[in-house]
């Protein structure tokens, strides 16, 4: 099931919207929800990096110790 969500947006992004729904031949609504994915999904990779960063258990590994590993 969709939910209509109402967004106001400043008049610029908004051709810039247009121009890509043009181009692309979708929908604003198509390109918006695609759009609002990949920010989720950036920000879900985000919140994981923070967190290990914090982890003082979570060991770290060298660039030279990785380049080692992968025999680079």
């Amino acid at each position: 099931m969709n939910t209509a969500i109402s967004v106001r947006l400043p008049q610029g992004l908004a051709r810039q919207l247009d121009s890509i729904a043009k181009e692309t031949e979708r929908s604003r609504s198509f390109i918006i929800q695609k759009a609002l994915e990949s920010y989720i999904e950036d920000f879900a990779d985000l919140q994981i990096a923070l967190d290990r960063l914090r982890d003082k258990s979570d060991e770290a590994v060298s660039s030279g110790e990785l380049k080692r590993t992968l025999d680079l």
